[in-house]
């Protein structure tokens, strides 16, 4: 039926250190979205990693808590609900499509993807390989050096290397990468983890921290220049948004801190750029997109530096902060999609990318 509700399942919560920026996120969707096209079944993800399915939307939430679903309703009790194993194809609980709005690992990076894709249940945002190299930085800028995408000089550091060996980690970093330097976790977000690093002495305990959210560290080399983001929609036809400008207050860079409390940064959406570098900020965006596999949507962070203008690309978020406030909303806001209209536009672009799949042959029929 042509004017049928399509039911979105919205996924939140998670095992991840932005656990709350995810509630925070689904708060504002939920809010936002037209419960007179859309049925809406939330389905919280506990800290501890457990499932808790509930009932249809019915309204506006009142404050963020009432997300924290109970245990009377969780998936592993429920054997007729879409998210167990078990459950048949046909249920009628079924969603036409997931809006994961997790951040950070267990989540954002291809994992919850994968079960989507194997249940055939569509889902917004990329897949599984662009959701998994999009969240490590270190496979992210291995793809960008390979399609000759520019970024920051960087190397990577296992836990194993650095726990036998750190003298010489450190002086690798001095030879490769020298000072000012950035140490981060390889997997993570919301800028958790993140250091900068002036000396050697900075540099090992930077180091000992983000090892407390990762296996992995990458340490990049400190860029002098503007920090702009630009948003990307699309599975083929990429749209790009206005660029937006972050300027941090009191802050040796864009920190958890100026990221999520009132008066530590300012956004200046549209930034004043030039012509050339609005130009080539675009098409670096679709070809970082491009090169990472990615669909839906997608947040381009790059350096303008300011020694010759050029566009770095610091990252590519696959999903990046979506509430109503956050940088990538904000960017189309200004491009002319609204809040509402945004969400709209990547459901019914994950349906798209969903039935393009369907064409796919598993098998040799003679």
């Amino acid at each position: 039926m042509a004017n049928e509700k399509k039911t979105v399942a919205v996924l939140y919560g998670g095992k991840s250190t932005e656990y709350e920026i995810s509630l925070l996120t689904a708060f504002s969707v939920i809010n936002a979205i037209d419960l007179e096209k859309y049925r809406v079944l939330p389905v919280y993800i506990r800290q501890d990693g457990r499932w808790i399915a509930g009932g249809e939307i019915n309204g506006k939430l009142a404050y963020k808590d009432q997300l924290l679903l109970k245990e009377d309703t969780t998936v592993e009790a429920a054997a007729e609900h879409w998210l167990a194993p078990s459950a048949p194809t046909s249920a009628g609980t079924r969603p036409d499509i997931v809006f994961p709005l997790l951040h950070g690992p267990n989540g954002e990076d291809g994992t919850v993807q994968g079960l989507f894709e194997l249940l055939n249940i569509a889902y917004v945002g990329s897949g599984v390989a662009g959701s998994s190299v999009g969240m490590d930085k270190v496979l992210m800028k291995d793809v960008f050096a390979a399609h000759n995408i520019p970024g920051p000089n960087y190397l990577s550091i296992s836990r194993f290397e650095w726990e036998n060996d750190a003298p010489s980690m450190i002086l690798k970093v001095k030879n490769s990468i020298g000072y000012p330097c950035f140490v981060k976790p390889a997997n993570g977000g919301s800028s958790v983890g993140i250091s900068k690093c002036v000396s050697e002495t900075e540099l090992s305990s930077a180091i000992t921290d983000a090892f407390l959210y990762d296996t992995k560290v990458i340490i990049e080399e400190g860029i002098s220049g503007r920090e702009v983001e630009i948003g990307v929609i699309g599975n083929h036809d990429l749209s790009v948004s206005v660029p937006g400008e972050i300027i941090t207050k009191n802050a040796a860079f864009y920190d958890y801190q100026s990221k999520y409390q009132e008066g530590e940064s300012t956004l200046v959406i549209p930034a004043d750029l030039s012509d050339k570098v609005k130009a080539e900020l675009e098409e670096t965006a679709k070809r970082a997109f491009t090169a990472l596999n990615l669909s839906g949507l997608a947040r381009v962070d790059v350096f303008v530096r300011e020694k010759d203008q050029r566009v770095i690309v610091n990252e590519v978020n696959t999903m990046p902060g979506f509430t109503q406030f956050s940088m990538f909303p904000l960017l189309w806001q200004h491009t002319g999609l609204p809040y509402q209209r945004l969400i709209e536009k990547l459901i019914d672009l994950g349906i798209e990318k969903h039935n393009e799949k369907q064409q796919i042959h598993y098998r040799i029929d003679g």
